[in-house]
């Protein structure tokens, strides 16, 4: 067991002291079960203080979201090196992700760039990994019953789990997009931009709107979250959760992209991922936008209540 697996199970032992339940010795020498209180709020906030800190602290976390950062690098140095000699991206083509033919006379467009070239895989990756990790991991390790030792009971960790994930979406949403803005400032002018519309806005509001397709992003994960918190709570193995959950991902985009099932693909978690870009519109198109995070919220209810409804009865042997 690791030093910050080994201090997580204590907090966990220490929050079942604190609630009351635990074993107390009586007169005789036997042995009689206290009488157990519910944990208290500043219990389960530590419990997803420690949740968090042994997330970010692993190194296969940080290189996730070392992976993306580097995407923005890279995307922003491509595109500098091909409009080097005054040319446009892709010849005015349309090719490429949205917004990549305006980075070069804006850089807060390699923001909205870089969304759309991670959104489809590598965003949704990473939460996977974390995702299916989540409960299987614990349970490969042999710290699952550590974890149920306290009397949170079994929702209160899953909420703690997903939690976790969640602000795993969010972290890594706000990585690619300050990794993006960063290198749009350096390698290309900033300024006043145009929208999609054809308007003009300040930069001022362009990174406000940066700041809410940002947002739109990480809320657009939530389902994913939820599926693989689902697929971990079916395996005791982590590595074959987090590849099943990947597995999945890739398979619902293939299946989005195949015409014969345009009737099916608007219930796809993946359908309406890149309609963030409506946001860059004057005025903005809410309807995508409505249909996404509500889609999001249906897969989040239902993944999470089954991973709830298999997690509570589940035996736990490690």
């Amino acid at each position: 067991m690791s030093r910050a697996e080994a201090s997580r199970a204590g907090t966990s032992q220490a929050g079942a002291s604190e609630a009351g339940g635990v074993e107390a010795e009586v007169p005789g020498g036997a042995a009689q079960r206290t009488a157990v209180r519910a944990p208290s709020p500043l219990w389960s906030l530590g419990l997803l203080r420690s949740e968090l800190l042994v997330t970010f602290r692993r190194w296969r976390t940080l290189a996730l979201l070392g992976v993306l950062a580097a995407v923005p690098v890279l995307v922003g140095i491509a595109v500098r090196i091909e409009t080097s000699d005054g040319s446009s991206v892709g010849g005015g083509g349309g090719e490429g992700p949205p917004f990549i033919s305006q980075i070069s006379n804006n850089g807060l467009f390699l923001v909205f760039t870089a969304l759309a070239a991670t959104l489809p895989f590598f965003l949704p990756m990473a939460i996977g990994v974390i995702a299916g990790d989540a409960i299987a991991g614990e349970s490969a390790a042999g710290t699952l019953r550590y974890l149920l030792v306290a009397p949170a009971g079994r929702t209160r960790l899953l909420l703690t789990k997903y939690t976790t994930v969640i602000t795993f979406c969010l972290v890594a949403t706000l990585v690619v997009a300050v990794s993006a803005l960063a290198v749009g400032a350096l390698l290309f002018p900033v300024g006043d931009l145009t929208t999609i519309s054809g308007t003009r806005i300040t930069y001022a509001e362009g990174l406000g709107r940066a700041l809410l397709i940002a947002l739109v992003v990480a809320a657009s994960l939530v389902g994913v979250a939820a599926l693989g918190l689902f697929v971990s709570t079916l395996t005791g193995s982590g590595i074959a959760a987090m590849a099943t959950t990947v597995g999945l991902l890739i398979t619902v985009q293939i299946l989005d992209q195949i015409p014969q099932l345009d009737a099916l693909q608007p219930y796809f978690f993946s359908h309406y991922w890149l309609s963030f870009a409506d946001l860059m519109r004057e005025p903005v198109y809410w309807d995508d936008l409505v249909k996404n995070l509500g889609l999001q919220a249906l897969y989040a209810a239902v993944f999470g209540s089954a991973a709830w409804a298999r997690f509570t009865t589940k035996d736990i042997t490690a």
